[in-house]
Formats: structure tokens, sequence, C-alpha cells
């Protein structure tokens, strides 16, 4: 088979459907969104498989779960905080285990380019007591993507591939192997999928026998690898991931290179890190993300007679992606000359609304109604409409989580906030939004919704949204809003002085009311129409 140049998600992708994939599932957020647009991409009559966007990460794993009871081979892929949304499924498939096998693929964004934090999702394979694999580079994201369907059936439970920005969103050559034909239907059995507590403490005890044989599995990977320096034993060094590249882009500038661990699954590979560990007398940790793999190094008391160094030490930053500076730094050596981003001529500026965005005139209308309203406050959500909390709009106040906007305008109600304003945007809302609107309108709720339909997902690449259009308001009254007080506005600069007027009106009622500002986003309508 020929090489093909794919970035890392698309390498992921490839191996999917390569290693027998009957479906997979997924939630738009990067750096994880281009394994199910490539999926997609495939022409549908050739495809074979099932692929879909969900309406959010937890229903994404569940669908995935299904079709791993039927014993086919499914994937499930999102960001790391869709983790957060999916771990009621994730953690209790741990205990079920698997009919055919079943990958969860989880992009970390370090240094948080797109994200509200930036953590690790390694924590999540430990806390779940399952296999995860870390690839360094795009051949290691295939091959292990490949190995993690044969594993999680030999294991009988879901493995996770762990990646992170730089090897999503870089590109490199990829060596296919031949493909494997999916599973046949077999439907897995009642006890093992029935978490009753009789059957959940049965299914835990297996799994927890089962831990050493991951950790053998583990120790002798070969996707780790251990060169010991017979001649210097001052430094070694751990490395994981994407790290690991920095770390050999480095050494070979050194006279006498240290020893390199490089770690690339979990459970740790403990007999290599004790071997590393008892040969040397300082060990470097380098890993992208949280110090896992140092944190456990140091334990309770360290490790007598070594220096320990990484991010808790503050040999590398606690904080943000690795760099080869950062490793260049750690292992002692001197700076590249590099340009220094003060001396460019560029002015910087926030990011911002493209021109015409609809979500602009929203806010417009928004800041003029809200006008001599000492008081209130705007709880935005996750969106393209977050940028609203800069100028020029300056517009809102908060951004948590999925879905927290509609959540914290209730509370923020109840504790005397008038007028008590949340802002989602569409996909959002389906996301996790319709769960707080019931509660908000059982209660009748003195707050209003704002819900910005631009009829796609925006921030992440223009994916469908799953609730848009004439069917979002019957959603909405569905939920038990009154439909008097579901009002639809257009916005544009043409009907600015009419929006302004609904939009005093609904927060002038005393009681729950929802605005619905439908205009396609203008950034993906011209795109679909070209």
């Amino acid at each position: 088979m020929k090489a093909e140049v794919l970035l890392g998600d698309e390498a992921v992708a490839l191996a999917a459907v390569q290693a027998g994939l009957s479906a997979a599932y997924s939630y738009p957020g990067t750096p994880a969104s281009e394994i199910m647009e490539y999926l997609l991409r495939q022409p549908a009559d050739q495809r074979g498989y099932q692929a879909a966007w969900s309406v959010n990460e937890k229903t994404a794993y569940e669908e995935a779960l299904g079709a791993s009871f039927a014993g086919k081979r499914a994937m499930v892929s999102f960001k790391h905080v869709g983790l957060n949304v999916a771990a009621d499924p994730f953690m209790n498939s741990a205990l079920t285990g698997v009919g055919g096998g079943l990958v969860v693929v989880s992009a970390d964004d370090p240094s948080m380019h797109s994200s509200q934090n930036e953590q690790d999702s390694r924590f999540y394979a430990d806390f779940a007591r399952i296999f995860c694999f870390e690839p360094a580079n795009h051949q290691e994201a295939y091959d292990m993507t490949r190995e993690a369907f044969d594993l999680s059936e030999r294991l009988n439970i879901p493995v996770m591939v762990r990646l992170t920005t730089r090897i999503s969103h870089s590109r490199s050559a990829v060596q296919p192997q031949p493909p494997r034909s999916q599973n046949p239907l077999h439907l897995g059995k009642w006890q093992d999928w029935t978490l009753l507590p009789v059957n959940a403490r049965r299914r835990f005890k297996l799994l927890l026998e089962r831990q050493k044989e991951l950790l053998r599995i583990s120790n002798s990977s070969a996707a780790n690898s251990l060169t010991l320096n017979p001649n210097d034993r001052r430094l070694g060094v751990i490395a994981s991931g994407i790290a690991y590249n920095y770390v050999q882009e480095n050494i070979r500038e050194l006279g006498s290179p240290p020893s390199l661990l490089k770690v690339s699954t979990y459970p740790m590979p403990e007999d290599l890190i004790r071997r590393l560990v008892d040969h040397v007398d300082r060990v470097l940790v380098a890993e992208e993300g949280y110090p896992l793999i140092e944190t456990r190094l140091r334990g309770l008391y360290g490790a007598p007679g070594k220096v320990l160094m990484g991010r808790l030490s503050g040999e590398l930053p606690a904080q943000g992606e690795l760099t080869p500076d950062l490793l260049r730094a750690a292992l002692g050596m001197k700076p590249l000359d590099h340009f220094e981003p003060g001396e460019s001529k560029l002015a910087g500026r926030p990011p911002q609304l493209c021109a015409g965005c609809p979500h602009g005139d929203t806010f417009k209308a928004l800041n003029e109604a809200l006008r001599g309203r000492a008081g209130s406050n705007v709880f935005s959500d996750i969106g393209c409409y977050t940028l609203g909390a800069y100028p020029p709009y300056s517009a809102v106040q908060t951004c948590v989580c999925m879905g927290a906007s509609v959540s914290m305008a209730k509370g923020g109600s109840d504790a005397g906030i008038r007028p008590s304003v949340a802002v989602i945007g569409d996909s959002t809302f389906g996301h996790s939004g319709l769960t707080p609107l019931l509660s908000a309108a059982r209660a009748d709720t003195d707050m209003t919704v704002f819900i910005l339909d631009n009829s796609t997902v925006a921030m992440t690449g223009g994916q469908t949204s799953l609730a848009t259009g004439p069917g979002l308001r019957r959603l909405v009254e569905g939920l038990g809003v009154p439909p008097e007080h579901i009002r639809v506005i257009e916005p544009l600069p043409r009907n600015h002085a009419q929006n302004v007027r609904v939009i005093i009106e609904e927060l002038d009622h005393r009681g729950l009311s929802v605005i619905i500002a439908a205009r396609e986003c203008v950034t993906y309508s011209s795109k679909r129409r070209g």
C-alpha cells in the first residue's frame, strides 16, 4: 500500500477504517474534529461503516458503546473537555467491558489554544483503569490505533488513544497496512452489560484482576524503548508523546547523549522506568500535559539518592506546551538563535467576530436594551459568540463550560440578578442547554435566554448543528417555555430598532423568556453556496 501524507487525526481515522471499523461517533472540538471529518469525507456509498456527529460527547460515547455491544468495532472521538461530558459512560464501560473493540480517542490541547483548560486525558485512563496509547508521531498514531482495537477485544475493555495538538494538527507520511474485515454481529451477555450492584461488583473485581495483565503488556510493548548509555550515568531522560521528538531533536548535539526512555503506553512500563532510574544519577521527565509520570516517579518520598527534574521541580514550566527550546534549557544547552516576538512590526489584536457575523448584530441590540439596567448580567457559553466579551461589544461576563450559560443565569436570577441573561448557540443548546432550560421552565425563572441560531457549529469548522431552524422553536416550546415568550428575531442592521424593542419586552417580563436570533453564519453559508 502507498504511503499517505496525513494529519495525525487523519492517521487515526484511516487506521480505524482499516482495522474493521463499523461505527464512529463524535462531537466537534479542536483538536479532534478532523477525525470525524476524514471519515465523513469518504463517499457515502463506499464507506461500509457508520459515521456521524452526535449531539454531545456523552451521546457519542453511548452510541459507540451500543455498537460495541453488538460485537462491532466502534470508535468515539472528542477533545479533552469532551471526555468530561462522556465521563459517566466512559467510567462504567470499563466495568461492562466491550463486545467489539472500542477505541476512545481524546485529543488534549496544552496551552489552551482553543479550550478553557489543558487537562490531561491520561489521568482519566488511569482513573478508569484501562489501557492507553500515546503516539509520538503520525505513524505511531496509525499503528497504535490499529493495535488499540485488537487490544480492546483481547482485554475486554475500552482502550484510549491520547493525542495532543501538535500530533493532531501536523502532517507526516504514514504507511498503511492491509485492511481487516468488519466483525460479525454478536450480542453481549446481559449480566455483563447490566450494572446492577451484583453485576457491577463482579465486573469491577475482574477489572482489578486484569491490571497485572495490562502492566505486563505495557512492560513488553514495542511502543516503548529504552537506550542506556553505559559510559555516562549522569543523566537519564523519560519522554512521552510529542516531547520524545523534542528530546531527540536536541540530544544529538550533546557529546555524550543521556540514557533515554520513550514511554507510549499506560499503565506506565514500570520495569523499564526502574532500569533507567537505577542506571543514572539524575532523571529529567519530559511529558506533554500534567506531570503524570513525574508525580508517580516521585511518589511520596521521591527516589532516594536520585535527582528528579521536570514540571514539578521547575526545569520545565508547570503549564503550557513543551517546545524544543524548553527542552534545550532543561538539558543545560544554550538556546538557539531565534526571532523575538517583540521584534515584529505587526500590531497585535484580539480575536474577533467575522465581518457581517449575525452575533455582532445581536450583541448590539442586547447592549442597547440593557443600557441603564444596573445589576444585569449576561452569562455566555462556548462558541464564536464568546468573543462578545471583547470590545467593541463587551457584552458577556462569563464563559465556563458547555451549557453553563443557562444554568448560571438561572442561579444568578435565583440570587437576585435582574435582568439575568443567557447567551447560547444552537449547537451548544442541543449539546447541553436543553436540560437547564427544562429546569428554568419548570420554575418559570425570571430570566431571558438568547439562542443564537446560525445553523452550524461555526467555531470548530462548520459541522452540522442538530438543533436549528423551525425544529429549534418546537424544542423550546416542548420544554415548557410559554409560546408567547418565545420570540424569533433576525439579527440584521435594518432590524436593529425592532429587535431592541423585542428584547426590552422580554427583559421586562417577570418570568422565563427565550429569544431565538436566527440568521445563518456568513462564513459557512457562502462556502456551502460556493
